[in-house]
């Protein structure tokens, strides 16, 4: 009964188990949720057991489902392993990289991406952008080669290697009083509104210590999970932030926003590029990472070009 099973009934099964939704299952796949079924379905008949049940709004895979789905993944990572070896044989002209990535990181990596797109044109580049706890998730399931975020997770055999500055400064709207401020004192942010990242995030964890440090509990307006939006927020008024710098590096004007000159910023933090400590990487994969490390000699433009309060 095994004989019949096709590696794209496996992929499908392992999609499934992955989302626990047979139509974001069916969209990772790129086929119709209808002909997504009909595989399912002939899988189990071939097999003799149903592999997934609908219990209420959601889907849940049987026994026989998660035992599937672990023999999928285990014949589909055999699988790349046997593309990484071929493709060693071969020398690094084809191949495949996969990165998720922090949405603050995609200022400064998106360049990076597009180096190594350059110099490796026939190697195709895969990448997920989400918030702290959707990478943690991604590199929980190994569904990428890399996570680049900022504190490297906990509770996960990891290798982490820091390769990049991140530091966090306090963003006002040009109009801002504090704009043509130096040195303002910690306190004086206490009388001031604040947009925060969402909780969970390396950015708010950072902000919340700097205000416990500083003994200051500024009022918070919103909590937001996109940089973008929160400088949107910042730009129309609604109050100050703490974000990286990178988040000016394609308005290096400012335009309107100003980074304000306050004591204890910026707050250095630094990108680390996580996998998962058994993993075995690909011939792309390293070379990727070795562009990656090539960076730590050279000094971060966000640090070096550290933009001073303007009026």
């Amino acid at each position: 009964m095994l004989r019949r099973v096709t590696l794209h009934q496996l992929r499908l099964v392992a999609g499934l188990a992955r989302h626990g939704s047979m139509t974001r299952a069916a969209e990772e796949a790129h086929v119709t949720p209808s002909a997504f079924s009909i595989q399912v379905k002939q899988l189990a008949e071939g097999l003799g057991l149903p592999l997934h049940e609908q219990v209420g709004k959601r889907l849940h895979l049987t026994d026989a489902g998660l035992a599937v789905a672990a023999a999928s993944r285990d014949v589909l990572e055999r699988l790349e392993l046997l593309k990484m070896e071929l493709s060693e044989m071969r020398g690094l002209k084809r191949g495949r990289v996969s990165v998720a990535m922090i949405t603050t990181a995609r200022y400064y990596v998106t360049r990076l991406i597009g180096d190594f797109c350059r110099a490796y044109p026939e190697v195709e580049f895969a990448l997920e952008v989400g918030n702290r706890e959707q990478i943690l998730e991604r590199l929980r399931l190994n569904l990428d080669d890399f996570a680049i975020m900022g504190q490297a997770p906990e509770g996960l055999s990891v290798v982490a290697t820091p390769f990049a500055d991140n530091p966090l400064v306090v963003l006002a709207p040009a109009n801002h009083p504090l704009a043509a401020e130096t040195a303002i004192p910690p306190a004086r942010l206490g009388r001031e509104t604040f947009i925060l990242r969402e909780p969970g995030s390396g950015t708010r964890q950072a902000t919340e210590r700097y205000f416990a440090e500083h003994a200051i509990r500024p009022a918070t307006r919103m909590t937001l999970g996109s940089d973008e939006t929160i400088k949107q927020a910042v730009a129309a008024g609604l109050g100050l932030a703490v974000l990286s710098r990178h988040v000016l590096a394609l308005d290096p004007d400012g335009g309107p926003l100003r980074e304000l000159d306050v004591q204890g910023f910026p707050i250095l933090r630094r990108w680390n590029v996580v996998h998962l400590a058994e993993k075995r990487l690909s011939p792309a994969a390293r070379a990727f990472l070795k562009l990656l490390f090539e960076q730590r000699a050279q000094p971060s433009s966000a640090t070096a070009n550290s933009a001073a309060p303007r009026p």
